[in-house]
């Protein structure tokens, strides 16, 4: 166990906290997968240096002190101590390294969201508030090539060019969410499980949809896009939760 001069040693001690509180958070939503699926978050301009959770690791019981820091342009990372998962490395190395644009990326297997990503059509058209915020704003990759491995990762940045889109449906697989910090981007993820989530259920109940204009969807997006603080105010809730419950997250 870290004494509390080594904690202070660490690096970024400020996003490791609110990193550590978002997989915390994930898990009591039951949107993780078992000790699978991975956050990252660059430190440095070009994004190639990032913070991501250990190897195996549960995310009800990640600490801030446990987060790695990985270079993604050090070649030798899966042959060091305490090296990442290989498709964490695979994946979020290859973002890092390709995308600067992508601060933050968090991949879950979240049920509705993967539920979206096995539909032959895994559009999600905008027929409430939660499903305009993501209206021209995601990719849907429809070339699965199995575990995200080194090949699998670059292919999957390769397709992240452009900044505005900040959500990848990840075909038979699950989503991809990309933002400008930890409260900006899990603010992403949990509103687009809601969203998928609203409309898997709609489309359960197996009659036509009420899907709003291309003018109301847009106009609706820009908006919530534009709504002030709402992501910084959603994470300092659920951390001012966290720490009246005494949890260890930020240790």
């Amino acid at each position: 166990m870290l004494d509390e001069q080594n904690l202070k040693n660490l690096t970024h001690w400020d996003e490791r906290v609110d990193l550590a509180a978002t997989f915390r958070w994930t898990a009591r939503l039951n949107m993780h997968e078992a000790v699978a699926n991975h956050f990252s978050l660059a430190l440095n301009d070009d994004g190639t240096q990032f913070l991501i959770n250990p190897n195996q690791r549960h995310f009800s019981r990640i600490k801030a002190s446990d987060l790695l820091l990985l270079d993604a342009n050090d070649p030798d990372v899966l042959n060091q101590p305490n090296a990442p998962d290989p498709t964490a490395w695979g994946l979020h190395g290859a973002i890092h390294r390709r995308c600067p644009h992508a601060r933050c990326v968090m991949h879950v297997h979240s049920i509705y969201a993967t539920v979206l990503a096995c539909l032959q059509d895994s559009t999600l058209p905008p027929i409430d508030q939660n499903t305009a915020t993501f209206y021209n704003r995601y990719v849907i990759d429809e070339q699965f090539g199995g575990l995200a491995f080194e090949d699998e990762g670059e292919r999957c940045a390769a397709a992240l060019s452009d900044p505005a889109k900040k959500v990848m449906i990840m075909g038979n697989h699950g989503v991809l969410i990309l933002g400008d910090s930890v409260a900006d981007t899990f603010n992403r993820l949990y509103y687009f499980e809601r969203a998928a989530e609203t409309y898997i259920k709609a489309l359960q109940c197996g009659v036509p949809l009420r899907v709003l204009s291309d003018e109301v969807a847009e106009k609706t997006a820009r908006e919530l896009e534009d709504y002030p603080s709402q992501a910084e105010c959603h994470l300092a809730e659920l951390k001012a939760i966290l720490d009246s419950e005494t949890s260890d997250y930020a240790s």
